[in-house]
């Protein structure tokens, strides 16, 4: 995602003392690590997310709706995000689909095309945002605003859905680069007898309270 140049600032509408904050979810660019049971590694293997969270003011109240624009906040560098009108300089992502919040990582699944993953929470009082907390009120799927999808099926980032491509290992790579080892991921399921007959190489990971899926149906690239 584009860092802007310059940001416009832009007026809070939440009321009183209330206060919203977002907060770069660590959920974005799964992966998973290698073994026959393989473990998960969601917490290192991100091309595309921070290695970290942090938050910042958002000026929309703690409501967001599909349809509404944010960007980069350059007043809470590196991992910081605020709301802007989609027309605005700064405005880099639109969101795509509005989630509950969740206190485990792995049970929020946006829809494909989801290039980013904002944790949406809410304080009270005078915390500016600068240093993350708060209740967690909703998350963001958003998609870039630029050309740049690396969530799009096998671009090789955002979370993993079907038609992305995985190493031998469970790694999500771009099937542009996949080489004779990898896999196209066919479906994601609970069980191996679930996946679909085309499966060669049905990957079973360990177990993670919340995803949806305990295992990768692996094919032929």
């Amino acid at each position: 995602m584009t860092q802007p140049g310059s940001t416009p600032t832009r007026p809070r509408r939440g009321a009183g003392c209330l206060q919203s904050l977002v907060v770069l979810a660590v959920i974005l660019g799964l992966g998973y690590g290698a073994s026959k049971i393989f473990g998960d590694e969601s917490s290192k293997s991100s091309k595309s997310s921070s290695s970290s969270s942090s938050s910042a003011s958002d000026g929309k109240g703690g409501s967001w709706e599909i349809g509404d624009c944010g960007g980069p906040d350059p007043e809470n560098k590196p991992d910081g995000y605020r709301a802007f009108d989609c027309d605005e300089q700064g405005a880099t992502f639109e969101a795509l689909k509005i989630e509950d919040a969740s206190f485990m990582p792995d049970a929020i699944q946006c829809p494909a095309g989801t290039d980013l993953i904002i944790q949406v929470s809410r304080v009270f009082g005078s915390d500016d945002g600068k240093k993350g907390g708060g209740i967690p009120t909703n998350t963001v799927c958003g998609r870039n605003l630029s050309g740049e999808h690396p969530g799009d099926a096998g671009a090789g980032g955002g979370q993993l859905v079907e038609g992305d491509c995985v190493s031998a290992t469970a790694q999500e790579i771009a099937c542009a680069s996949a080489g004779a080892d990898a896999f196209k991921v066919l479906g994601l399921v609970k069980e191996k007898k679930e996946c679909p007959a085309a499966t060669t190489e049905p990957m079973q990971l360990m177990m993670t309270i919340g995803r949806p899926y305990d295992v990768i149906c692996g094919g032929k690239v």
